[in-house]
């Protein structure tokens, strides 16, 4: 059976990767080594990682999609939080193992109060060890699989002979048993990027990245010397991720908006709203909140312009929020935001 047919009749997003409590603290300013800063409110525990995040924004959007959990958690109260929250939200978790071997994976988050600039103090855990040799694609129906954060799974970014990666493995075999594959990494200050998230892309149907993240795979400079965005190299780093072997489409995000370069040679640029200051309680999940709206759209194939402002809603529906998933709200409260904020001005003239 070719995989254009075995990806008939599939629905729902399958999400596998970090698994993360967040503790996150207010901070008044982050401090210079060896000097105090001041926790301003109590320390909020929410959802951190990726396929956590995405499923939680998923279920909180309301919207009729299967979805799934593959994973490792500790067995530990971090672990049951989580096996809670799936149950919470109706996420099947039939592929998120439990492990004794080791605990489950928490982060601190430090949040400063004005422009909501975070830190992460992170602890891998089970997510460390986690290779996905227990995640049987042919028993699930979903339609995509998500894996993230690329870079921040010990096993999965791995090497392999064959593939070149262990989490490249996994997304081929994703592939094959029909599923449309899609990734997000962590932004790191490494030389990692070639020797893990390459290998990864010849496997990718979606790859959705940030502007760090794209830079770093591709080397291109997407930002000028002055601070702006620079969108002519926005362009030569998404066409580069294609060349790469990126299958269907590669999605840059930034917080001036987003952007789209598909195989087939569309491009759409949109800008993020205009959240005031006032408004924004933190950045944390920004970008899962953001690849939610995205992978939405194009589960349900709508066209990419809708897919980028319901992406760029999503993400304004998180900054109003401490934690990674507690601004998300139904589908449709999270598009009015384009009326109560508006858009900012255009990136540049019309493509």
């Amino acid at each position: 059976m070719s995989v254009a047919k075995k990806n008939l009749n599939r629905s729902g997003v399958l999400a596998g990767g970090n698994w993360i409590i967040d503790q996150v603290k207010m901070i008044d300013v982050y401090p210079q080594r060896e000097q105090l800063a001041n926790i301003t409110g109590p320390t909020v525990t929410g959802t951190g990682g990726s396929p956590y995040n995405l499923l939680v924004n998923f279920a909180k959007l309301g919207v009729s999609i299967p979805l799934s959990a593959a994973g490792l958690v500790g067995k530990d109260s971090f672990g049951e939080l989580i096996l809670a929250d799936c149950k919470k939200y109706k996420i099947d978790s039939k592929f998120l193992t439990v492990s004794s071997s080791a605990p489950t994976s928490y982060t601190d988050v430090m949040t400063e109060t004005k422009g909501g600039n975070r830190t992460f103090f992170h602890n891998q855990g089970s997510n460390a060890i986690w290779e996905g040799e227990d995640l049987d694609f042919s028993k699930t129906k979903a339609k995509f699989f998500h894996l993230g954060y690329l870079l921040l799974m010990q096993a999965l970014d791995g090497p392999d002979k064959k593939y070149g990666t262990k989490a490249a493995k996994l997304l081929a075999a994703a592939q094959s048993a029909g599923l449309k594959t899609s990734i997000d990494t962590v932004s790191e200050d490494s030389d990692r990027f070639e020797s893990v998230i390459t290998p990864a892309l010849k496997h990718t149907d979606y790859c959705i990245l940030n502007e760090i993240e794209a830079g770093k795979t591709t080397g291109f400079k997407i930002r000028k010397d002055d601070g702006k965005l620079d969108t002519v190299a926005l362009r030569h780093a998404a066409g580069a991720l294609l060349q790469l072997g990126v299958g269907e489409l590669v999605v840059i995000h930034f917080p001036e908006g987003g952007f789209v370069r598909t195989r087939k040679g569309e491009d759409v640029l949109q800008s993020s709203l205009r959240v005031p200051a006032k408004d924004i309680v933190g950045a944390a999940g920004a970008g899962d909140a953001f690849c939610t709206g995205m992978l939405l759209g194009l589960h349900e194939g709508w066209e990419l312009k809708k897919c980028l402002e319901t992406a760029v809603c999503a993400a304004a529906a998180c900054l109003t929020h401490a934690s990674c998933t507690g601004g998300m709200k139904s589908l449709r409260s999270i598009q009015a935001l384009a009326s109560k904020y508006k858009y900012r001005p255009k990136l540049e003239k019309d493509l």
